[in-house]
């Protein structure tokens, strides 16, 4: 099957993500898109893909994302990132801390990240992250997709049962609009992307353990296979979680071995 034909050709004025944007009404779904434009474009890093609508978006696990069309940010950025920030924790971080930092310079609001991939605001999920990663001749090919809610108000959000969901709108009453909304998180994006390139991973890190909002604190551990630990969380960085138990041993857990982080 053929790509479909973009609605318009954007540019940002930014150093590495989004100098070239593709904007459709309506695609299977942009990390979809993005995997395969990145497989057959060896200069396609950085493209940033926008959609009104997704006939098939997905989330974390496999899960499906469904919005009504134009209400909300789809959007995924194409990478090819060199070998020190390709872990997925670096890359769900750092899209995580940037569309946080949108969201802030948007509504006002502060956006709290639930791990490992959500943005919530009074409990509320108002952003989703996907990172998946394909590997071809010429190296690796990191799609960063996200979904960010713009225009839903609280009644279309209970109306589909989705009570734990919110939107820019229903968080500060203001309009929004995908292209005004696209450009503030492309330029945080950008920005946190040109610090991870610079070597600079802990401000990136900083935002990071900000927003989880758990240090110091008792919390639960869900390790990727179902087993469960708790412990008091010390410090957070890209290298591990650091959980002090009752007895004061200390172990560090790397971050890709934890599924979910929860306070006790």
């Amino acid at each position: 099957m053929s790509a479909p034909l973009p609605r318009e050709t954007r540019s940002f004025d930014t150093a590495h993500i989004g100098r070239r944007v593709l904007v459709y009404d309506a695609v299977e779904s942009t990390n979809t898109l993005g995997a395969a434009l990145g497989a057959s474009d060896p200069d396609a890093s950085g493209l940033v893909l926008i959609a009104d609508h997704q006939f098939a978006g997905r989330g974390q696990y496999g899960r499906t994302w469904v919005s009504r069309p134009g209400s909300s940010l789809l959007m995924s950025v194409v990478l090819r990132p060199p070998p020190a920030i390709r872990r997925p924790v670096v890359l769900t971080t750092w899209v995580a801390v940037a569309v946080a930092d949108a969201v802030f310079a948007l509504t006002g609001a502060q956006a709290r990240i639930k791990w490992p991939n959500d943005l919530l605001i009074d409990g509320k999920k108002i952003c989703g992250i996907l990172i998946e990663q394909t590997s071809s001749g010429d190296g690796t090919i990191a799609v960063a997709g996200l979904g960010l809610n713009l225009t839903q108000t609280a009644d279309e959000f209970a109306q589909a049962n989705l009570l734990t969901a919110t939107s820019l709108h229903a968080v500060s009453g203001g309009s929004y609009d995908s292209r005004s909304a696209a450009e503030v998180v492309v330029g945080a994006l950008d920005r946190e992307y040109a610090r991870l390139l610079a070597g600079n991973r802990t401000g990136v890190e900083a935002g990071w353990k900000r927003r989880i909002g758990l240090l110091d604190r008792a919390v639960r551990v869900e390790l990727v296979g179902g087993a469960l630990t708790t412990g008091r969380l010390l410090d957070m960085s890209f290298d591990g979680l650091e959980l002090e138990d009752a007895a004061g041993f200390v172990r560090v857990v790397p971050p890709e071995s934890v599924s979910h982080l929860w306070p006790v």
